[in-house]
């Protein structure tokens, strides 16, 4: 094989292992340019950490990825976000569809006002399905995959406002993943927990992007330099850097993303 079909081939490679790229995006909020160019691949089964000072854009980038933000009156997007091979934002595109296959864990626990089992088997029964077993097994399935079934197997008629801070994020994380997504979004998941509760998420972080693909936003260096493979640095609306995560901890090639990491600002 030439040295030219070689890096071909590892090119086809590359190409067939990325889940989400991000090309050129801008995103407004009425007129406020809160993104500006973002260029950016996220990998099968690994997990991306975006960083930064708060209102970098983070949390607004995370959004774009399962367009959260089209809930948001006067937002406008320019570029593309494409999901195995296709653009989100091309028109046509079915939202709750869309939705299902990138699912999202949020800053706070959200459970809903229902049994622990009612709040796994939610996306489920939204989504038309009856079928009792069926549910069952997802429901089991997704409590086993969250780290949370061994705790609450013998409750799952109790409401879910019983469990703990920290068994209720790992509850939201079992309804996100009943549907049975592709991509996982977490925003700060860990942010409002003790520092068992995280250990215990971040934990099952590892454990997941074996089958998801996870881009995470955390506030915490030390918990992106934990769980993730690569890291992007948000500043301002803009990516500075992406890279494997070691190499943006250790070495990184701006001298902000340096800046940020020492400690000199944000």
């Amino acid at each position: 094989m030439t040295t030219h079909q070689t890096s071909a081939t590892h090119e086809t490679h590359m190409i067939q292992d990325i889940k989400i790229s991000s090309q050129h995006l801008d995103f407004y909020y009425s007129d406020f340019h809160a993104l500006h160019d973002i260029t950016m691949d996220f990998y099968v089964n690994q997990a991306t950490a975006l960083i930064g000072p708060s209102g970098c854009g983070k949390s607004t980038f995370l959004r774009c990825i399962n367009r959260m933000n089209d809930l948001i009156p006067g937002t406008r997007v320019e570029g593309a976000l494409v999901l195995d091979g296709s653009n989100i934002y091309d028109p046509g595109v079915d939202v709750v569809e869309l939705r299902r296959s990138v699912g999202m864990v949020f800053q706070k626990p959200n459970p809903f006002p229902k049994t622990i089992f009612e709040n796994v088997a939610y996306g489920l029964r939204v989504n038309g399905v009856t079928d009792k077993e069926y549910i069952a097994e997802r429901v089991e399935e997704s409590l086993k995959l969250s780290a949370l079934w061994t705790e609450v197997k013998d409750r799952l008629h109790q409401s879910a406002l019983g469990l703990s801070g920290g068994q209720q994020q790992r509850l939201c994380i079992a309804r996100a993943l009943a549907v049975e997504p592709e991509v996982l979004l977490m925003d700060e998941p860990a942010s409002a927990l003790d520092p068992i509760a995280t250990q215990k998420i971040e934990e099952l972080i590892h454990e997941l992007k074996k089958q998801f693909t996870i881009v995470i936003v955390t506030h915490s260096m030390q918990q992106a330099a934990r769980v993730s493979d690569r890291t992007a640095f948000f500043y301002m609306g803009k990516l500075i850097e992406v890279g494997q995560t070691d190499k943006v901890f250790t070495r990184p090639e701006q001298k902000q993303t340096e800046d940020y990491i020492t400690g000199r600002f944000g």
